[in-house]
């Protein structure tokens, strides 16, 4: 891949781009397919926003007894959440991977990640996932104390790995995170799927 002038560095999200994670492969077993109540589960219960905080370094044991203390009917399946972490996780997007190879294989392109992930739990994802090793290098929003949307993660990431916003094109799944780079200067493309990302990634880099 040959590098469009100024675009000198990309930043992928994980999952939902590279990595398919959704708690869906256990609740709609758990819950019979009601989509009914397994949305309430997530819309009241075990919320992205709970979630979140885990993925910004709190704890998940105290988070799930805390959880459990306010919807003791619900104990069985808020233990679920990460105690069946595993299987939630699913497998690369291969079609985002053979992109990321493309571009990890050009010498005149730094990739690194930014990912929300719970420290607790990204050990596993480097287990499982050989192409987390191709990156120059991953921020983990767990281990950070701090997470997507806020600012100081971006800032972060640029500074840590000698990046500057303008140079960089960064790739995720949740529009929010991408207004949130926008803000920042960070060029950025919001994913869809890989044949999207193939395509608009193009703008950027030419083959």
């Amino acid at each position: 891949m040959k590098i469009i002038p100024n675009i000198k560095n990309v930043i992928f999200d994980l999952g939902g781009v590279l990595i398919d994670w959704n708690p869906d492969k256990v609740y709609k077993e758990v819950f019979k397919n009601d989509t009914e109540r397994m949305n309430h589960f997530y819309n009241e219960i075990c919320t992205q926003d709970w979630n979140e905080n885990q993925d910004a370094g709190y704890p998940m044991a105290k988070a799930t007894e805390e959880r459990i203390a306010l919807f003791p009917e619900f104990e069985e399946e808020i233990k679920m959440f990460y105690g069946r972490w595993d299987d939630m996780l699913g497998d690369q997007i291969q079609g985002t991977v053979d992109i990321l190879k493309k571009l990890t294989d050009n010498p005149s392109i730094k990739v690194v990640a930014l990912t929300n992930w719970s420290h607790e739990t990204f050990p596993r994802a480097i287990a499982k996932f050989e192409f987390l090793q191709w990156f120059e290098g991953i921020i983990v929003s767990g281990q950070e104390k701090t997470r997507k949307p806020f600012p100081e993660i971006y800032q972060l990431t640029l500074s840590r790995f000698n990046l500057k916003a303008e140079e960089s094109l960064f790739i995720d799944d949740n529009l929010r995170n991408i207004e949130a780079a926008r803000e920042l200067g960070i060029q950025s493309i919001h994913f869809e799927n890989p044949d999207q990302l193939e395509e608009v990634i193009k703008n950027y880099i030419n083959n």
